[in-house]
């Protein structure tokens, strides 16, 4: 169970990153785009969102890749309020999570599919660690860019790396 409470925890860990990058900015803010090719924060937290729904499903007994799932249309700009962004958002993480802990240690080593593709449970839960992880990245830089100078870190500040190791080095000897 080690592993399924660390995984839990790294995917709670990436959700709120997320959240704390989207409670800075403004409703309008969600939804810019750089360019035309470019996806907005809503449009990547769609693909997350219509992601986990078909992944997470069923999980241990249907494809990762549901019939039912529109991919295509996840890149599509059509969410227009930011209560429909985390309504659908909130939606997929539950579904993710509901998954997740229905999983036991006896589960790991079990064959699950995505896209007729074999995976035992465990690398298909890293897989999903590493695409979320790196859409997550993208909301952060997204919202950082168009924060611009107001945004707050949600990490180390810059220039206060020393600090904030002192801090942990001091608190770590108690």
């Amino acid at each position: 169970m080690n592993y399924l409470n660390n995984t839990i925890k790294v995917f709670t860990n990436y959700k709120s990153l997320a959240d704390k990058a989207m409670e800075q900015l403004e409703d309008e803010q969600l939804f810019w785009q750089p360019n035309a090719e470019s996806n907005s924060i809503a449009i990547i937290a769609k693909h997350m969102w219509g992601n986990m729904l078909s992944r997470w499903t069923n999980f241990l007994t249907e494809d990762g890749e549901k019939e039912w799932r529109q991919r295509d249309a996840e890149f599509e700009n059509d969410w227009k309020t930011r209560v429909e962004l985390i309504s659908k958002w909130e939606e997929g993480w539950q579904v993710l999570f509901e998954a997740l802990n229905s999983i036991t240690d006896a589960n790991l080593d079990r064959t699950v599919y995505i896209r007729g593709e074999a995976h035992t449970v465990l690398d298909a839960i890293t897989r999903q660690i590493a695409h979320y992880a790196s859409h997550v990245g993208q909301i952060i830089y997204i919202a950082k860019m168009v924060k611009n100078d107001a945004w707050k870190s949600l990490s180390i500040p810059r220039n206060q790396s020393k600090e904030f190791n002192k801090q942990m080095f001091d608190k770590g000897k108690h």
